[in-house]
């Protein structure tokens, strides 16, 4: 048995199409067999489609998830690097198979679980593996802030929340000083803006949660194309037919500037970002154009 859902979408939001690369992700974990596709045969109502094993909603089952998870990071045996500093509780991977160098804090790999046997990485932001791909890693600071305190702040904003807004996720917001900085709708760049909200006290830019810590799950498997510091390319994967893909084609699709099979519709989208603050440290989303029309 397979349960459906959708979900509406701005495809010219790349944290809300990586969020939904990331329902399809804990979908997966979570329910199994997720399949999913961006569904844009509707110009005035653009979804993503999601189905998984059972009957349960799985936007519904995944958002339950989220209401109920806590975060922990994760260190090699022997490591001297934990989130303790930020009250995260650090595991100790006895695998030897760490998937990246343990290079500070900042990138230990975060872990949700709901208190059962459920639980979904994220761990997008380590050092490159030396497969040619990009960190993705927007937020500033090697060595500061870790991933897993934000995951951490991300889930205290959500929590008891999150299924209330099941029929349109994306909308859920919070007042929000931190984050990946994945949703350009809290970003801004000051210089542009004319001032900063940081410099008011009562002044406190509003975030969208859900969106930032599902995009940061969705980058598990699959990046955009890093073109320059400043600029990514996004490849999104449509609908035809009433047909939802396998994981492996909307990852892929992610990062490619074609669609990954012939007939698949597609559309290619670049992201501009810029420096909010001093230029080397934290980025963000200030532009994104489509550069191919639906098909």
């Amino acid at each position: 048995m397979m349960a459906e859902a959708s979900i509406p979408v701005d495809l010219t939001n790349p944290g809300q199409v990586f969020a939904c690369l990331g329902f399809l992700e804990a979908a997966d974990v979570l329910l199994g067999e997720a399949r999913g596709s961006f569904d844009w045969r509707n110009s005035a109502d653009l979804r993503f489609r999601l189905a998984a094993c059972g009957s349960d909603d799985p936007v519904v089952r995944i958002l339950r998830f989220l209401d109920e998870a806590t975060v922990t990071s994760v260190a090699p045996v022997g490591s001297a690097h934990s989130t303790g500093k930020w009250k995260i509780e650090t595991g100790k991977d006895a695998s030897g198979a760490f998937p990246f160098r343990d290079t500070g804090p900042d990138v230990l790999p975060a872990r949700l679980s709901d208190g059962s046997s459920n639980s979904i990485a994220i761990d997008h932001w380590g050092n490159s593996d030396g497969a040619g791909r990009d960190r993705v890693k927007f937020w500033a600071g090697a060595g500061g802030y870790p991933g897993a305190g934000l995951a951490r702040d991300a889930l205290d904003l959500i929590r008891g929340r999150a299924v209330d807004h099941a029929c349109d996720p994306f909308s859920l917001s919070a007042e929000q000083s931190s984050s990946f900085r994945f949703d350009w709708r809290r970003d801004y760049v000051p210089i542009d803006a004319g001032f900063s909200p940081n410099a008011h006290d009562d002044m406190v830019m509003r975030g969208y949660p859900i969106v930032e810590l599902l995009a940061a799950i969705g980058l598990t498997n699959a990046r955009p194309v890093r073109r320059h510091r400043l600029e990514y390319s996004y490849g999104v994967a449509g609908m035809a037919d009433d047909e939802l893909y396998d994981p492996i084609f909307l990852r892929a699709a992610l990062g490619a500037e074609k669609p990954p099979f012939p007939g698949m519709p597609f559309r290619l989208f670049a992201m501009r970002l810029d420096w909010p603050g001093q230029e080397g440290q934290a980025r963000c989303i200030t532009d994104v154009i489509e550069e191919t029309p639906p098909s």
